[in-house]
């Protein structure tokens, strides 16, 4: 029967379609990904480690929890930087590799002190893997084929921390020691791929006697924190960013005082991963050729209001397992499709910095989202948390509607067509408007 699957033409034009024409090195870096998603244990078992294991309160964990977020937000903007000075290839693998020895030191800690300081180390170098990681594909893949590689990579995520999160709980009987070794190998390992297998993408320098302010404008911080359009952006990401907190948050505290027993909320919070890694492709292959405004707008319609039906769902498991479909449908809309457009709007030499910015936001939700859900739901309620969550999607999505107009934003997704959205920028003389077809990686990388 498989053997038939393949052999049907039109299975096998739609293999292609979905996976055909992205570089190889693309492909290198989209195995690494899934081989350090698939070993990403301790992000995923660090709370239960440090309660169950260890013996330590759970505010304790809460705060081990805050400094992983704290370096995240750190690194993104570092990480960023770095990409853009020093080259993407050195940035990502120094990252890899801190990674690796920080997560296993980690296992060995004793001590509260000992172990909040080597968490927030873990945290600063897993999050100094994504501004690289993103800038790289945006390096390597045309514009009209970067929300498909997006999704792509973004698919390879989410089915690498669905594997993990069920073989950790196997693997955890034995002793959690092992899961930090593990972690630390897979990371390792995908250093090792990165090093051997993706070349430097950075663009290159201008050439000797050319005048470098034409052919590489300086990008600082300070000019991406300029960009009121790509800012717009960011603020947006992160406003529905904190709303997306919350389903590994409140959601739980929630569930659990409607009576929902633990075996119901594994099940109904693991349709998040399971419909991403179902729904991804197909969903992305509707996306094309359609509105990125509109698509964004839907996005967070979806993603808010899906959390927004958790009010009426009383302590029925099945009413929580409706509102994280259509909040999943809302995630699987919004990440490649803002991932495509933070990758159009960065000008070529500042990909790292504008692509650690937009991380930033993802961070600073990370950090803030659980104690403002948190506060928000002892205070108010559950139906107010939930209601605000609806509101904070239904701005985000005005917010795009707004963005469009004022820029015109009847792009397309997968079109060779550059958004009208880095416009204002480039006109303001702060960066070049970014190219159609990636740069190609330096001689001898």
């Amino acid at each position: 029967m498989l053997v038939a699957l393949v052999a049907n033409p039109r299975i096998r034009r739609l293999v292609k379609e979905t996976v055909g024409g992205l570089p190889r090195e693309f492909w290198w870096l989209w195995v690494s990904t899934l081989v350090n998603k698939l070993g990403a244990f301790v992000v995923t078992f660090l709370a239960l480690y440090l309660t169950t294991d260890r013996g330590y309160s759970a505010s304790y964990a809460g705060l081990v929890a805050s400094l992983f977020g704290l370096g995240s937000a750190i690194a993104a903007l570092g990480a960023g930087v770095l990409a853009d000075r020093i080259g993407r290839r050195p940035t990502l693998v120094a990252a890899q590799l801190g990674t690796a020895v920080s997560t296993a030191v980690l296992g060995f800690m004793d001590g509260q002190v000992a172990i909040a300081v080597v968490a927030f180390l873990v945290g600063l170098c897993n999050n100094a893997t994504r501004p690289p990681t993103s800038a790289i594909i945006a390096d390597l893949v045309p514009a009209e084929d970067r929300v498909r590689a997006y999704s792509l990579n973004y698919w390879a995520i989410n089915i690498g921390f669905g594997l993990s999160a069920a073989v950790a709980g196997l693997i955890a009987v034995h002793g959690y020691l092992t899961l930090f070794v593990l972690d630390a190998l897979t990371t390792l390992v995908c250093a090792v791929v990165i090093f051997i297998r993706v070349p430097e993408t950075r663009p290159q320098e201008a050439e000797p006697g050319a005048d470098r302010n034409a052919a590489e404008p300086r990008i600082g911080l300070l000019t991406v924190f300029r960009d009121a359009p790509f800012m717009a952006v960011v603020g947006l990401n992160l406003l529905l960013a904190l709303v997306f907190q919350q389903g590994s948050t409140t959601l739980a505290v929630d569930m659990g005082a409607s009576g929902i027993t633990s075996t119901e909320y594994g099940l109904v919070i693991g349709l998040n991963g399971l419909l991403i890694v179902v729904l991804q492709i197909p969903l992305t292959r509707w996306m094309e050729g359609r509105s990125r405004t509109g698509l964004l707008i839907a996005s967070c319609l979806f993603a808010g209001w899906g959390f927004g039906l958790a009010a009426l769902a009383g302590s029925s498991a099945w009413l929580f397992a409706l509102s994280v479909v259509v909040w999943t449908v809302g995630e699987i809309l919004n990440a490649p499709t803002t991932m495509g457009l933070v990758a159009e709007l960065a000008p070529t030499h500042g990909r790292g910095r504008y692509q650690g910015v937009y991380s930033l936001s993802w961070s600073l939700a990370s950090f803030l989202g659980p104690a403002a859900g948190g506060l928000l739901l002892d205070r108010s309620g559950p139906g107010t948390l939930w209601l605000v969550c609806g509101l904070c999607g239904t701005a985000a999505a005005l917010g795009h509607v707004a963005l469009g107009r004022r820029t015109g934003g009847a792009e397309r997704v997968g079109t060779d067509s550059v958004t009208e959205v880095a416009a204002p920028a480039a006109e303001a003389g702060k960066a070049p408007a970014p190219e159609k077809a990636p740069e190609k990686a330096p001689a001898g990388a």
